[in-house]
């Protein structure tokens, strides 16, 4: 099983690296989150989209709540954020500003658990 995932990969990298991922195109950063028991998640959230509104940076920005999600697939992550950029060099100055790097301490101290995910997007379906 193992070199089936190792080969598995490998095609994906080389795929990414050919389509011209990995250098060019648009990166997502992905957050998974589960928030501290007692936070009110709703100014957090007015927090993000303030954040997002006034770094030019940030091309799209998208949020959800899970409602569907049976606790086992879960395990217990209730909100995912997802950010678009056009380039890594946007990203990488999105990590610097200063708008961010102060929201960033208000959103640190309310997450029990979280996920981050950042990569180039391969969009296989047009939006639109």
């Amino acid at each position: 099983m193992n070199n089936i995932l190792c080969i598995y990969s490998r095609f994906w990298l080389r795929h990414l690296v050919f389509m011209g991922a990995g250098a060019m195109g648009e990166i997502k950063h992905l957050v998974v989150v589960k928030f501290k028991e007692g936070v009110v998640v709703e100014e957090i959230i007015k927090g993000m989209e303030k954040l997002v509104s006034e770094v030019d940076l940030v091309k799209s920005f998208e949020w959800g709540q899970d409602t569907e999600g049976h606790e086992m697939l879960t395990q217990g992550f209730t909100h995912s954020f997802a950010m678009t950029f056009d380039k890594k060099e946007d990203y990488a100055a999105f990590q610097s500003h200063p708008n961010h790097v102060e929201y960033s301490a208000t959103f640190s101290a309310a997450i029990e658990k979280i996920v981050v995910l950042c990569f180039p997007c391969v969009r296989v379906k047009p939006t639109g």
